[in-house]
């Protein structure tokens, strides 16, 4: 369980200044266009861009079949997911959400402190914090085979509850019969966050490739923050707040189905 250290250094601060630049170069974009919204997309991508940077600099010589799976694991999910958000966000004004946060924080007319504290500024750092099995893992030194397998096993279950989970609900919502209704078709009746807990166990099952070295396994920070992040933070409780607002049916949706983790429903 080695890793190049002073390499893993160098990785984590490349991964950094790549975060930095990406994050604030769009930050600007979105202060002018006034549109923050653009931060969902930049979240997928900003992932892959760490991934290829820290994975293809010169002078990373960790083994190969880790430095390719921490390359082609979160560059898979990274564009999947950022290709959905700019789908689902293209045409339409400002998220609802970042229209109540500007509200609450002073309103137009300071929108770029708005956006540096309140939205880009804290994503790049949780970015920062998720990433880091990426940027380290790199280094590793030795891959056992089967904790490789174990890894894409678990990201694989994970990737399909998330991109299955956000096709299913983006068909339920195109069709106008489902307008008002509650989504408790397909995944979404065993938990009622298929994608969150999706999202989470891509994070773990990269976390399982990059656990070859004691360095490697530090960087569990990263999925337990993302996992945090996803079912006790900014994911669940805000959607779920939500959805009780909008959704009359909701109250009875929660009493039956899982929150977070997929279940048989319970029986009325």
């Amino acid at each position: 369980m080695t890793n190049d250290l002073s390499q893993s250094g160098v990785t984590l601060v490349v991964g950094l200044l790549a975060i930095v630049v990406l994050m604030g170069g769009t930050m600007l974009w979105a202060v002018r266009r006034r549109h923050l919204s653009v931060v969902d997309t930049l979240w997928g991508l900003g992932f892959v861009v760490v991934a290829v940077v820290t994975a293809l600099l010169p002078g990373v010589d960790g083994d190969p079949l880790a430095r390719w799976l921490l390359l082609v694991l979160p560059g898979v999910w990274g564009l999947r997911l950022a290709w959905h958000l700019h789908r689902r966000n293209a045409g339409k004004p400002e998220d609802p959400r970042y229209v109540d946060l500007v509200e609450r924080s002073g309103g137009e007319g300071d929108l770029a402190r708005i956006a540096a504290a309140k939205v880009f500024g804290p994503q790049a750092l949780v970015m920062f914090l998720v990433a880091t099995p990426l940027m380290v893992g790199v280094n590793n030194e030795h891959l056992p085979v089967w904790l490789a397998v174990v890894g894409v096993a678990v990201w694989l279950v994970g990737f399909v509850f998330e991109s299955v989970g956000d096709a299913q609900l983006a068909s339920f919502k195109a069709d106008p019969r489902n307008q008002g209704q509650v989504m408790d078709r397909g995944l979404w009746r065993y938990t009622r966050h298929p994608n969150y807990f999706g999202d989470a166990c891509v994070w773990w099952g990269i976390w399982l490739v990059a656990a070859s070295s004691w360095a490697g396994l530090v960087t569990v920070l990263g999925p337990l923050a993302m996992t945090y992040f996803l079912a006790g933070k900014t994911g669940k409780p805000l959607t779920e707040a939500s959805m009780a607002r909008s959704k009359p049916g909701y109250a009875d949706y929660v009493r039956r189905t899982s929150g977070f983790l997929p279940l048989p429903p319970k029986r009325p």
